[in-house]
């Protein structure tokens, strides 16, 4: 994982939701590799409640949620076939739904993906907004935070211990075998989305490789809050890998964080046909060459 701290180069990632009514995601994955993508993002929902009481992102007064989030695919189910065709991108979920996951379960998917890809996988994971949809998977909304820290945890014993067992509040079992192991040692970058209050960045002091908030969203000031939670726990804030989720696609913004800091920008596609997909894939394409050597 690189540094944060050089502000010298920024990789950039391309982000869409995978569905049957745009492009292909295996087709999307060789074409973001072949134009020198560093990463591939995909995100999730298992399915959209039709009742629709959480606005958008949990945000009063948003616009009507788009079709795309109930049509999206399973991330770990698109990620592994696009594993299979290609050999450098990295594949990423854009957010995982963890707290509304098994933690064994989703362990084993983790790791499969990890080996299938030889240890490109990079694990983007999230609270969540949606409270029915969590509340369908027996999620407390209120908990979520953490349910996702502990399966978190648990996760990273099933990867790195020949038998693994978790005490916890949310997740219990007790000494088990699982395999495969990852590939990536410890298994693979946890990247955690969201705004950096005081339990976020605990958290990502804690027990996360990166933090990635959505661009334009949450404030990049919040970085000092991260700061001071790995400080007070002993760890230096440079091993925190800090990217923009969703960044605008410009060279002067995309400059401008490099030189703060931030290593990774993942840009959005538009979530229509395959011809527009490509056509804006084409013209992000430059900025990967301009960025590698901001």
């Amino acid at each position: 994982m690189k540094s944060p701290g050089y502000g010298r180069t920024m990789d950039l990632g391309v982000l869409l939701f995978p569905t049957d009514q745009t492009i292909d995601p295996v087709e999307l994955a060789r074409e973001a590799e072949t134009r020198g993508f560093e990463s591939l993002w995909f995100p999730e929902h298992s399915h959209i409640p039709t009742s629709r009481v959480t606005p958008w992102g949990g945000n009063e007064g948003a616009p009507p949620l788009p079709e795309f989030y109930w049509r999206t695919h399973d991330p770990f189910v698109s990620l592994a076939a696009c594993a299979a065709v290609t050999t450098e991108i990295k594949l990423a979920t854009g957010i995982c739904l963890v707290a509304q996951r098994d933690p064994i379960h989703t362990a084993k998917e983790v790791a499969s993906l990890d080996r299938i890809s030889n240890g490109r996988f990079l694990f983007g994971v999230g609270y969540g907004w949606n409270k029915e949809e969590m509340a369908h998977h027996g999620t407390v909304y209120t908990k979520r935070r953490d349910m996702l820290r502990e399966n978190v945890l648990a996760m990273k014993r099933l990867w790195t211990e020949d038998e693994a067992s978790f005490e916890g509040d949310h997740v219990q079992f007790s000494s088990s075998w699982s395999w495969p192991k990852p590939t990536q040692d410890g298994g693979p970058p946890v990247i955690l989305g969201g705004n950096a209050g005081p339990k976020t960045a605990g958290h990502i002091a804690e027990f996360c490789d990166g933090w990635m908030p959505i661009g334009g969203r949450h404030p990049l000031e919040k970085w000092q809050v991260i700061v001071e939670a790995c400080e007070a726990i002993g760890r230096d804030p440079e091993t925190v890998e800090r990217g923009v989720f969703g960044a605008a696609p410009s060279e002067e913004t995309l400059t401008a964080m490099a030189k703060s800091g931030i290593s990774r920008a993942v840009l959005g596609l538009p979530q229509g046909p395959r011809d527009e997909v490509m056509a804006k894939l084409d013209e992000y394409a430059p900025l990967v060459a301009t960025m590698a050597d901001a």
